[in-house]
């Protein structure tokens, strides 16, 4: 299956949402597209949305990237790891980039062979709930945001945290007070607390039925983590202090400061990649999540393939594409109902509109 030609742009959108986190505010997203068309008329789609805040990598690196991919075309498109691994070694710095590669080719090797690259890949779980983001706001509007959302069917909500310690606690204490027990609740302090607020936070919320902490403190103290307790470790999940497979083999040494990882494929370089760290997961008992920037419906439903193929997949928060103004990709890929995420079940990725 011979590459017969490959396109690739850069699309700003706003957001219909814009939100805060710890460490700024977001109004929009640059996303790079990119289409790998080969013999018979298929067409593979990846898309990257970087976050330079995490990974260092700009949306000026991924145009970088995607001007050099010219090489691949007339290759062999079933020649997926090959493709992907010479891709890695001329852009290891740029892991969205290479995402969108990476999805392309898997979503076109996919389609080639007839089933859902989630089939392909060896599924594990049909489908599995997702939480939703919301960004930090004042404590009225953040449970206005948590109502909207429960009437809209989700059932797990992910508040994010991290600026003001005595504020998020005041916050959570109102969302579980007027929430249901039966709506799952998850923050992120988006490494906005030091060790000392961390405990405090974990004692104050103790009663509360908080799910997990993601990524409590600034990579550079993850050992700090070490020092807690096995209870407090087993609840939180890595973020930013988990960018690639290497990052994955780091947090295994014991005591390990993460009880769950959370995969983004625009960290970790795509599909392929992602799957290393899952396979660890999996071998040491380590609880996925698998998670995302502001992203287009494409990345989405590859990250949701590759999720409901590891058997150590637990959570997902796969909810990018929600507050985006438009999409560069319309429908397919997956079904979104009552909070739930399930592939479409076409071939590839199962995308079937696209701008």
């Amino acid at each position: 299956m011979k590459i017969e030609s490959i396109s690739a742009r850069i699309e700003k959108i706003e957001l219909s949402r814009p939100y805060a986190i710890a460490f700024r505010d977001i109004g929009d997203v640059s996303i790079g597209v990119v289409e790998v068309c080969a013999e018979g008329g298929l067409v593979g789609r990846g898309a990257a949305s970087p976050e330079p805040y995490v990974t260092g990598e700009s949306i000026e690196r991924v145009s970088e990237v995607f001007g050099d991919l010219d090489g691949l075309t007339g290759r062999d498109a079933r020649q997926v790891r090959a493709l992907c691994r010479e891709i890695e070694a001329r852009a290891g710095d740029a892991p969205a980039a290479r995402a969108a590669v990476d999805m392309a080719l898997c979503d076109l090797f996919a389609q080639r062979v007839g089933l859902p690259l989630v089939e392909l890949l060896g599924r594990a779980h049909d489908g599995l709930p997702t939480s939703v983001t919301i960004g930090i706001s004042s404590v009225d509007d953040t449970l206005a945001e948590a109502r909207e959302y429960t009437a809209r069917g989700f059932r797990v909500l992910k508040i994010k945290l991290g600026r003001e310690l005595a504020e998020d606690l005041e916050r959570v204490r109102r969302l579980r007070a007027e929430l249901p027990r039966g709506i799952a609740l998850r923050v992120d302090a988006n490494r906005g607390y030091d060790a000392s607020e961390l405990a405090r936070f974990v004692r104050e919320t103790e009663e509360l039925d908080v799910e997990f902490i993601e990524q409590p403190s600034p990579p550079s103290r993850t050992d700090e983590l070490r020092g807690l307790g096995e209870p407090i470790r087993a609840r939180l999940a890595a973020d930013e202090s988990l960018l690639a497979p290497a990052d994955a083999l780091a947090l295994l040494s014991r005591p390990r400061p993460f009880g769950i990882w959370n995969i983004k494929l625009m960290k970790c370089g795509g599909v392929l990649p992602a799957l290393r760290i899952a396979e660890l997961a999996e071998l040491s008992g380590t609880a996925l999540m698998w998670g995302c920037n502001d992203e287009s419906r494409i990345s989405i439903a590859a990250a949701l393939h590759a999720a409901l193929a590891s058997p150590a997949t637990r959570y997902l928060d796969l909810d990018g594409h929600l507050d985006l103004a438009w999409d560069v990709a319309t429908s397919g890929g997956f079904v979104l109902e009552d909070g739930v995420l399930r592939p479409s079940g076409g071939p590839g990725l199962g995308l079937t509109g696209a701008q």
